[in-house]
């Protein structure tokens, strides 16, 4: 790629960027009091970490099956609200030892 085309790109996206945080700043004046609005603003954070997780959790491991089962155990984990860290650490462990049996047991 070019250096001038780079730089093109590089400013639509920091423009577009620049924008989409600005924007709301500029049009809203007060404090958003309706609930419904900012109950939907409230879960957006949850909604966008999950799109983006969700979908990495599949693609990351060897099989469909070791995906399944670290996300549920994840879920699991952490509907027993335990802290991001120990979610994490027992959903790695969990997809590692499905994946050790599924391997073994097709190799095998």
């Amino acid at each position: 790629m070019e250096t001038g085309t780079f730089f093109i790109y590089l400013a639509v996206i920091a423009g577009s960027t620049y924008l989409i945080r600005v924007i709301p700043f500029v049009l809203v004046n007060k404090k958003v009091t309706n609930k419904y609005v900012r109950s939907f603003l409230y879960y957006i954070p949850y909604a966008v970490l999950a799109a983006m997780t969700v979908p990495a959790a599949f693609y990351a491991t060897r099989s469909v099956i070791s995906a399944v089962v670290g996300i549920v155990v994840a879920a699991l984990v952490s509907l027993k609200c335990k802290s991001l860290v120990v979610v994490a650490a027992v959903a790695c462990i969990t997809v590692f030892l499905v994946e050790l049996i599924v391997v073994n047991s097709v190799s095998g």
